[in-house]
């Protein structure tokens, strides 16, 4: 090709650069990068990502969180390269996705496959080829005896041999590592006191490390595993106990079913944030991580033990949290009857038998939107995330309502929902029914966030 071919091809095919989309995206994820800094991530992923080819670019956004000062734990699978294995040496077994016994011959080719991906992780890491991402990465990538691990044992009368389950996680050596701006690489393989080996499960070595070392997020990296409402629209945040809910009526698919019930596992031992992301989208962990409706499912732990609907017993509370602030006109009186008659619009925030914060959800189905109204918070309570909490119930239960919009009006605290993914609108925006409502005295500002 010629110069002036060259020339030609690269201006066909290079998109027009766009200087203030690129530094209004950048100013957008600085407050992600704030976050994240010091924090840690466990990254799972099973053999399947490897076979498909996506390692490569995986490393490559890994490499970037890295650099971002992401402390990271990766656990890799290796089932199809196991079996594979198995295939090549004539044996008929092979393992799916339930807990199977390992017998020595299986142990082989489980110890080879992770050998095998182990050195393709660290050769990807070791890239360093001017104009691509891993330019000057130099990142060290440390893998070692991290995990014991114990026999499962006999299980009705099935000796399931080599086949491991998690008995402790070095949590000392891997902050170690971390600490030092390198990243940990677990594979799927633990070892007894007594020297013996034994072949684990992906899924649950990558959720008891994130227990362990109490990470900020467990990502799971899956095919197609996503969890998506009855109209087949993905459901982005997901409260644990919804996900309970999903999985004891065993209408998953088994793949999404153990993924999300090792999520809703990590979640409830304490792991903040629990993602299940497609591989198959090029960039996914980095879309997850840096926009703020993601492009997986994130489970997240609701207390919903203090949070709850509102009964006709919590009336007086409520009207006791709105009072002052219809006084100070920060809103608009409505008066106990109105309470009483929208009162399972209302949700509530209780600890020990007190209600300090509450929330209301009012649909207008015609149009796809719903209005948040009453969101408060005792002053008392206020600072502790119990006005993050509220938004994030008013949002799910917008979802499960199957509206797109929320919409709020506001007098005083615009800026909180700014903060908060809404943007502000007019009049015109609002649903037919609330514009005959709206009241243009008070000039109450709008504002709408897309769900």
């Amino acid at each position: 090709m010629t110069s002036v071919e060259s020339e030609t091809y690269s201006a066909q095919v290079a998109p027009e650069f766009a200087p203030a989309q690129f530094v209004r995206w950048f100013r957008e994820v600085a407050p992600y990068v704030h976050d994240f800094r010091g924090k840690t991530f466990v990254v799972a992923f099973g053999g399947e990502l490897v076979r498909d080819g996506a390692l490569n670019a995986l490393i490559q956004d890994l490499s970037l969180l890295s650099a971002l000062g992401v402390k990271l734990i990766l656990v890799h699978g290796s089932r199809p390269q196991v079996n594979e294995q198995l295939r090549l040496k004539g044996y008929d077994f092979q393992f799916g996705r339930g807990t199977e016994p390992t017998g020595p011959a299986a142990l082989e080719c489980a110890k080879e496959a992770a050998g095998e991906i182990r050195l393709d992780i660290e050769a990807s890491f070791s890239q360093g080829l001017p104009n691509t991402p891993m330019s000057h990465a130099q990142i060290r990538i440390i893998s070692g005896n991290f995990v014991t691990a114990r026999p499962v044992g006999i299980i009705d009368g099935v000796d399931y041999q080599h086949t491991g389950a998690v008995r402790k996680i070095d949590v000392d050596a891997i902050k170690a590592v971390i600490n030092q701006g390198a990243i940990v690489l677990l594979s799927p393989l633990g070892f007894s006191p007594t020297g013996e080996a034994f072949n684990l499960a992906m899924e649950e070595l990558a959720t008891s490390a994130a227990i362990a070392l109490r990470a900020e997020k467990l990502i799971f990296l899956t095919q197609d595993c996503l969890i998506k409402d009855a109209a087949g629209n993905l459901i982005t945040e997901l409260a644990r106990a919804e996900a309970d809910r999903l999985l004891a009526e065993a209408t998953l698919d088994e793949d999404t079913h153990a993924f999300l019930g090792h999520a809703s596992r990590a979640v409830k031992r304490g792991v903040a944030r629990a993602h299940l992301l497609p591989y198959t989208l090029d960039g996914s962990v980095l879309l997850e991580i840096f926009t703020h409706d993601g492009v997986g499912t994130m489970v997240v732990e609701d207390t919903l033990d203090d949070l709850r609907p509102a009964q006709v017993d919590d009336i007086g509370a409520i009207v006791q949290l709105i009072e002052p602030l219809e006084a100070d006109g920060t809103l608009v009186p409505r008066g106990r009857s109105v309470i009483e008659r929208d009162v399972e619009k209302f949700s509530v925030l209780e600890h020990d038998g007190v209600i300090y914060g509450c929330v209301a959800v009012v649909p207008f189905l015609e149009d796809g939107m719903a209005e948040m109204a009453c969101l408060i918070v005792h002053p008392e309570w206020q600072g502790e995330g119990g006005g993050e909490l509220l938004l994030r119930h008013a949002e799910m239960r917008a979802r499960a309502l199957g509206v797109r919009r929320l919409f709020v009006l506001t007098t005083r605290t615009s800026h909180w929902f700014i903060k908060r993914g809404f943007v502000q609108g007019s009049v015109s925006d609002l649903p037919k029914e609330r514009r005959l409502t709206y009241n243009r005295s008070r000039n109450s500002l709008i504002f709408i966030k897309r769900l």
